[in-house]
Order: C-alpha cells, then structure tokens, then sequence
C-alpha cells in the first residue's frame, strides 16, 4: 500500500490545497490541531492534508485522538513514521479525566469527530456513540473553554433533520428536523442534536470560536471496505467481483459529497470564528441508491472490467430500514455565501476517482 504510488491520493491532497483560500490558509500558521476520532474514514484526509502540506501552512503540530474501537488503520503508522509533527494517541474521549492532558493543552484548533456513523455500528454500539457526541464533547468544551483557540468544529450530522418532508427538500440549516428519540437510529441522530446544543450554549456563555458542520452523504478513499455504508457496500462489490446488493427497493434518494469537497468546507468551518452552523455537501444530483449503483456498475466496468448485476435482498439486520429518510439533499446556500464554499466534484467523477484510487492499490486501511 505505497501512497506514493497513488495518483489519485496525491491529487486529492492537491485539490484541497488549491480550494482553500489564501487567508484562511494563513490562519493556520503556527497552530496545533487536535483531531479526535482520527482513525475514521474523514480523519484519514484530515490526517493526510494536514501532515503533506503542514510546513506549508506553517503548522506546528498534528495531535490524533481516537480509542480505535473499529480498528487500527496501516496508513496511520506510516504518517507518523514520516511526519515528527504527528502525535497518536489512543484513548477514549469519553474518559476524558483519565488522559494526559498536558498533551493537548496547547491546541489552536479542535476537530471533534470522535462518534461511529455508520449505522450498522452505531447501532451495535449505541451507548459509545451517544457518550462521544456528549460527554467526550462536553469534556472537550470544558477543557478549553478558557483557553485562546481560534476555532473548535463539532461534527455533527444531516441527520439531525431526520426524515424531513418534500417541502423541506433541499434542506435549509434552519428546519429543525423530524427525528425519532426513540428508535435503532435515535442514539446517532438525538446524540448529534443534543452535541449541537451544547456547542451553542458554549459559545453564547464563554464565546467559544466554535463551528459546527452537517455532513451529507460523504464518500470516497479513506471508507474502509466493510463500513456498511453504500458508497463503500458498492466498492467492495466491484473490489470483490460480486453482484451489487441493494437492501431497499432503491428508491431512496441523495446527493453524494466526494471527500475532498467536504474537506474544503470543514477546513473552511474550522477556520471561520464566529458561532455559526453550516450544512457540508453537494446539492446536486439527488439520485436514488439504485441509479448510485448503476454509477457504479459503469465505473467498475471501465476500471476492473466489472459486469455483475444489481440485486435485492432484505438485510440480515431487522431494523435496517427502520426510521431511514426517504430522501437527503442540503441546500448549501449559506456555506456558499459565508464560506465560500463550492464543491465541483459531481458523483460519477467522485465515484470514478474511488474507485481508480482502489485500483491503485490502496483498498486496505
């Protein structure tokens, strides 16, 4: 699994360079960066950028989090290995209290993002999730509270507006969501609802230089291949030369954010200090899971010469489908006008870009 090798890899790094601007890239000079939940699909990138291009943006040091409950990924080691400016840490953010934190006293900016978001894990694991979205972030809030950052990104999700009505599509920031507290999904969804009051209870009290971004629907290099997640379900079907197994009738509709777009925008986020909470994505197409694999039915077919056919079976997991919106598209209006921020990469190119990076060879985190 050589990097160096990987063209898309080093392409990527490149675009999210190049789609930052130029002061907000001054904003990271000599700052430390605290990311937890490093070890995930998006912490790969973060971890990546920050790491290639930290002399360039004169950053001092990259501190990762993450109690690795899913696995410790190859391509971790092989950062710090590379970079003195990476420090790895494994320990559970929810236990916050029993962790050294002389080490991370000094950070400028905080990436929490310490929680399992697929929802075959998140519902194995329910109570973790909930504790990483509130008492890992409380502790974090607490901790720096009085201290000068310059910018704290909570992650939090396009789930918090549930399955939200046809009217509401594309959604706004400010629909307050149709979400079921209780439920297989309520751990992920409620968790990430009550996070985001928390961010803004401490910024209205300590007036804390804190964001908080809705991913929707990000894919890309980085997923592992047995996420559970679509994007990644279709890439181990094609990786694996087995038919593409879609667990609904495929109706369900949503608009799919390559990762290097949504990089762009959390950077952005992180960056910009007043209180503020912006959907993350791309708004359009909004396809359905059954065109999403016929996307990928086309790429597999040019890049591994894939020719299996969709199929539908009923998950093994009897809640699968249970409280599952219907449809998911942001409208990114806002992240637009105050971020600036303009994602480019439409999903066949993302898709084809995934897929060509696993042809490279890197299909093992």
């Amino acid at each position: 699994m050589d990097e160096n090798k990987n063209k898309i890899y080093y392409e990527d790094l490149h675009y999210i360079f190049e789609n930052i601007g130029e002061s907000e890239k001054g904003k990271f000079k000599d700052s430390t960066i605290l990311i937890t939940g490093c070890a995930g699909f998006l912490g790969y990138y973060f971890m990546s950028f920050l790491s290639a291009y930290a002399e360039r943006l004169k950053i001092k040091k990259v501190i990762g989090i993450d109690n690795f409950l899913l696995g410790i990924p190859n391509w971790m080691n092989a950062l710090v290995d590379k970079n003195p400016k990476i420090e790895i840490y494994s320990f559970d953010i929810t236990k916050f209290s029993q962790f050294e934190s002389a080490k991370i006293k000094d950070a400028t900016f905080i990436i929490h993002m310490a929680s399992i978001a697929s929802p075959s894990f998140y519902r194995k694991y329910p109570l973790e999730t909930v504790d990483a979205n509130v008492i890992g972030l409380r502790a974090l809030l607490d901790f720096y509270k009085r201290k000068e950052i310059k910018g704290f990104l909570f992650f939090s999700s396009s789930e918090v507006y549930g399955d939200p009505s046809s009217d509401q599509i594309p959604t706004k920031e400010e629909y307050r969501g149709n979400v079921a507290m209780i439920g297989p999904r309520a751990c992920y969804d409620e968790a990430k609802r009550f996070g985001e009051t928390l961010c803004y209870l401490y910024a209205e009290t300590y007036q804390m230089p804190i964001s908080i971004v809705r991913p929707f629907n990000n894919y890309g290099p980085g997923m592992k291949l047995d996420d559970k997640r679509v994007p990644a379900d279709f890439a181990k079907a094609i990786i694996e030369n087995t038919s593409l197994i879609i667990h609904s009738d495929g109706s369900p509709t949503r608009t799919f954010c390559y990762v290097t777009d949504a990089i762009v925008g959390y950077l952005k986020a992180l960056v910009y200090e007043p209180f503020d909470y912006f959907n993350i994505g791309i708004e359009e197409p909004e396809i359905s899971i059954k065109e999403l694999a016929h996307i990928y039915l086309e790429a597999g077919s040019t890049i591994f010469n894939f020719n299996r056919s969709i199929e539908f079976k009923t998950s093994q997991e009897p809640v699968y489908l249970v409280d599952n919106p219907s449809r998911r598209c942001p409208d990114i209006a806002k992240a637009k006008k105050i971020l600036n921020y303009s994602p480019q990469i439409i999903v066949e190119q993302g898709v084809y870009r995934f897929l060509s990076y696993l042809k490279q060879g890197r299909d093992k985190h």
